[in-house]
């Protein structure tokens, strides 16, 4: 009987699934798990990562595998060729000016939220937030872009991230998630406390594109003395004015 030949579509898929499994371990991991988290025999998972390393894209210290420094091209060549990154920068500088928060823009990716442009405040953050770093969709500035998915999308975000505690200890179900979803897209902002970091604010609103889709958020985040609760009101209209005219400049 005749072998089928090699699809190479779907070696592709399973190199995107392996550095996906990398991406999100940023401590390393082992061949045996990154073949079980991505799904593959342990020789697949073996072939596809010394292609990988011998690109830079995968390193290998002797027992764990993690993503290689060729990795940066990319990040590098999105945030210097992307229009959003771009168009957001002066406006993320004029908000960290007004209000003294950091700034920062994020778009969404699967489950997850990433920071694409930030600028420091004079009120700095206690904790490094660094471009490119992944964080949580349903936390913080990720509500708004969680808010904005379809309805299947949102609740297989639900089914998979609740129940689940915020950093103060606040339990949330997943009633209340949806909840809070539903009210973040009738007010046009999110705003939270200590929900990812202890003793930190923060509120966020989403950028759209010119068909009214939600493309990012927009976001300023400080401790408790650079925002105190009664500057909320203050901070979260002109947030909401910096994501209107950053959506004017897409």
């Amino acid at each position: 009987m005749p072998t089928s030949p090699p699809n190479p579509m779907r070696s592709l898929d399973r190199a995107i699934d392996v550095l996906e499994v990398l991406e999100a371990a940023p401590r390393g991991m082992r061949l045996t798990e990154i073949a079980r988290e991505s799904g593959l025999h342990v020789a697949t998972a073996l072939r596809i990562l010394n292609a990988l390393q011998a690109r830079g894209r995968v390193e290998h210290d002797g027992t764990h595998y993690r993503a290689g420094v060729a990795l940066l091209f990319g990040a590098h060549a999105y945030l210097t060729t992307s229009p959003l990154v771009a168009a957001a920068r002066p406006v993320l500088q004029d908000l960290a000016s007004e209000t003294g928060l950091a700034s920062s823009v994020f778009v969404r990716t699967g489950l997850h939220r990433a920071i694409i442009a930030r600028v420091e405040g004079s009120n700095p953050l206690r904790y490094e937030l660094p471009v490119g770093e992944r964080l949580p969709l349903h936390l913080g500035a990720g509500k708004v872009l969680a808010a904005a998915l379809d309805p299947q999308e949102r609740e297989h975000l639900i089914d998979v991230v609740t129940p689940f505690q915020t950093a103060a200890g606040q339990e949330v179900t997943a009633e209340q998630l949806r909840e809070e979803l539903d009210s973040v897209m009738a007010k046009g902002y999110a705003a939270s406390d200590s929900e990812r970091v202890l003793g930190t604010r923060s509120v966020a609103a989403p950028i759209t594109d010119s068909e009214g889709r939600t493309v990012a958020a927009i976001q300023v985040a400080g401790n408790e003395i650079g925002f105190p609760p009664e500057r909320l009101a203050a901070f979260s209209a002109t947030v909401r004015n910096a994501a209107q005219a950053l959506s004017r400049r897409l």
